[in-house]
């Protein structure tokens, strides 16, 4: 006997709202992740910091109207907005592995560049 997967479908006239808020959803997450990670990296002031966390916030609701409207059940509701709390340490954790990992090997390249110097 085969499994049927019953998914409700998606009313055309609903077609165009759920284009525009999964599009603004990625522009929003790529807005979010480049002005947090360029304001830590010193490319932006630090005053850009709340814009990112808005683009944060909006990409957030849109995600979870989006879920809304093509019919998502609660699971996977809740997963998606755990998933955006999540997503709100990304860029942070980035720039931390970043900053650290060139601190760690910053001393070694002042080694190695010492010892050609010595040759």
């Amino acid at each position: 006997m085969e499994k049927l997967i019953v998914r409700p479908e998606i009313a055309i006239d609903k077609f165009l709202p759920i284009f525009i808020e999964s599009t603004l959803v990625l522009v929003f997450g790529v807005g979010y992740a480049a002005v947090i990670t360029l304001s830590k990296m010193g490319y932006f002031s630090k005053k850009w910091m709340p814009v990112g966390y808005l683009f944060w916030a909006l990409q957030t609701y849109f995600l979870y109207d989006f879920a809304t409207l093509i019919g998502s059940n609660h699971f996977t509701i809740k997963v998606l907005m755990v998933t955006m709390f999540a997503y709100l340490f990304v860029p942070h954790l980035y720039y931390m592995l970043i900053t650290s990992g060139e601190a760690r090997y910053e001393n070694g390249d002042r080694i190695i560049e010492n010892k050609k110097k010595e040759e």
